[in-house]
């Protein structure tokens, strides 16, 4: 059954920075091929990070610049909030990110998963663990943190999964019919799809549901040459708050995500049949 079409694909070579539309992808076993290919790590605290720690870095942006038929993370060039440009292979981009956002950070690309090690989290902010959650959720003492049961076991040990730079699964699918539903709810906020990351926006949802991809969970989608298993709703983080670009900080989104949906907005997913992807491709729910 057609559920809706592929509007738009997004591409984010550097993690949690801002990246890319390209008009179509290679969805490969691991995710979305030369998404999320480098990271920055936290020298004070150790651990890979990301904009939960560092809101600057969403000031920053990246995108692709070498063929994606080579092995490893692909070069990218990384844009800085005050326009200068620098490519990931420039040995003195640590030092200069770092100086941008006024911690010493370091730059790396994807390591085996077999180095465990680099994957492990870090030191908290909070030494209290409630603390620290509300403050990587974005919530109020008064809202209820999200169902952390959700998540794979591995997500309490590592800040993204060995061999990945994903902080949970590789694919975040959204809809812009739940898009529309949160920003006609809440129009004192720009809900841009900007401020929620997604891998692949789906349009012409055929569902009358405000927030339709909560019914996939569990199912099968066919998108392009690819399948995808949609896994569970998307609890959102303070990320979807922090100012960049032409967007203001605006901690009313989280209000009204909390209020709303629960906290939630779109799916997290995964690759099951790999293939190529393209804007315009439609979308089927897979029996089975």
């Amino acid at each position: 059954m057609r559920v809706g079409s592929v509007e738009t694909l997004f591409r984010y070579p550097v993690k949690s920075m801002q990246g890319e539309k390209p008009a179509s992808v290679e969805l490969l076993e691991k995710g979305i091929e030369g998404d999320r290919n480098w990271a920055v790590r936290d020298e004070k605290r150790g651990g890979l990070s990301g904009a939960k720690r560092f809101p600057d870095l969403m000031r920053f942006s990246s995108t692709l610049v070498e063929d994606l038929s080579s092995d490893g993370s692909r070069e990218a060039e990384i844009v800085f909030p005050d326009g200068q440009r620098r490519s990931s292979s420039d040995p003195a981009l640590a030092k200069h990110i770092s100086e941008a956002l006024g911690q010493e950070v370091t730059f790396w690309p994807l390591l085996p998963e077999e180095e465990v090690d680099h994957y492990r989290l870090g030191a908290p902010v909070h030494s209290d663990i409630e603390t620290e959650l509300r403050a990587i959720f974005g919530r109020t003492d008064e809202e209820s943190l999200p169902d952390l049961s959700i998540f794979p076991p591995e997500t309490f040990q590592f800040a993204s999964p060995p061999g990945s730079y994903y902080d949970v699964y590789p694919l975040h699918v959204m809809t812009s019919a739940s898009l529309s539903t949160l920003q006609e709810r809440a129009p004192e906020s720009v809900m841009d799809v900007r401020r929620f990351r997604p891998s692949i926006l789906i349009g012409d949802a055929q569902s009358g549901d405000p927030f339709p991809e909560a019914a996939w969970c569990g199912k099968r989608l066919g998108v392009g040459e690819a399948e995808i298993e949609i896994i569970s709703e998307c609890p959102r983080c303070v990320m979807t708050t922090h100012g960049f670009g032409d967007l203001a900080k605006d901690p009313s989104v989280m209000r009204a995500l909390v209020r709303e949906n629960n906290g939630n907005l779109g799916v997290y997913a995964k690759p099951i049949k790999t293939g190529r992807i393209q804007v315009g491709d439609p979308v089927v729910l897979l029996a089975g």
